[in-house]
């Protein structure tokens, strides 16, 4: 371990069990020195196993719907107590599509789940920074980090309107960070991660085979969740002060291919 976040403060969104990127995240910012709190809807955390990974890491948990201003209110309070100061960094790691999980196609939508999902997964990015910013709840040069996926600008039919979600998250990210970045010194970027086999991933039909096709066409493979967790500590500490409103890619190279010598072997058979 480095230290690379000794000393700092922050909230970790999204932590369901062991498969998800934040309880990776939590993990990762525990070992290189961090106090944090951890938070999640009341609905995932009597799902989830939130409460281990709070005692594993020594953290305190604050449960908060992310679509509720009142309960992120208390959220970000509670956690200025808890940490006693400012805050350092915060994961944003929740996604959601209604849709998706009662297997209706994208050209077949119910707009009622379609703004559900967008609430969850997208304009609660808006929400917690909002309440962040209007409390000056954070310390110059922290750096706040959302969770995202290339469907937001490519196409990848199952991932349905969850692509949508997450398009205007990255565009959540640049707008907002430039108010933070010009009155706090503060850093908003989005992580835009390999296929990963969380709870909330696996759900996606198909997911299983384009798993596999991204390990292939990715000349480093597909990033894992701990290797997501990695690069978010990064983008917590002070090495990464200057770097705001991207959308970065972490995984293994795919983004800029077109194919691969392993894909095009399996077409170029007799």
């Amino acid at each position: 371990m480095y230290n690379l976040l000794k000393g700092k403060k922050g909230i970790i969104f999204g932590a369901l069990d062991s498969n998800s990127i934040a309880w990776k995240v939590a993990e990762r910012a525990h070992e290189e020195g961090a106090v944090f709190v951890l938070t999640n809807a009341p609905i995932a955390m009597r799902m989830g196993e939130i409460n281990e990974l709070a005692k594993k890491t020594s953290s305190q948990v604050v449960p908060a719907d992310a679509t509720s201003m009142e309960d992120l209110e208390n959220l970000v309070e509670k956690s200025l107590e808890i940490l006693g100061g400012k805050i350092d960094f915060v994961l944003h790691s929740i996604g959601m599509s209604v849709n998706v999980r009662k297997g209706l196609h994208y050209t077949n939508s119910n707009y009622e789940f379609t703004a559900k999902g967008w609430d969850v997964s997208a304009l609660s990015f808006h929400r917690v920074m909002n309440v962040l910013y209007n409390k000056k709840a954070m310390n110059e040069w922290g750096s706040i980090v959302a969770l995202s996926y290339m469907a937001a600008q490519r196409v990848f039919p199952d991932y349905n309107d969850m692509a949508d979600n997450k398009a205007y998250l990255e565009s959540v990210a640049r707008s907002f960070g430039y108010f933070f970045g010009r009155d706090f010194k503060v850093r908003v970027n989005t992580i835009s991660q390999s296929p990963t086999p969380t709870t909330a991933g696996t759900g996606v039909k198909g997911f299983g085979g384009f798993l596999a096709y991204a390990e292939k066409m990715s000349p480093l493979g597909n990033a894992t969740a701990l290797e997501c967790a990695d690069y978010t500590i990064t983008l917590f500490s002070d090495l990464t002060k200057k770097v705001t409103l991207q959308n970065l890619f972490h995984d293994g190279g795919f983004s800029n291919m077109g194919i691969s010598d392993v894909i095009m072997e399996n077409f170029n058979k007799e």
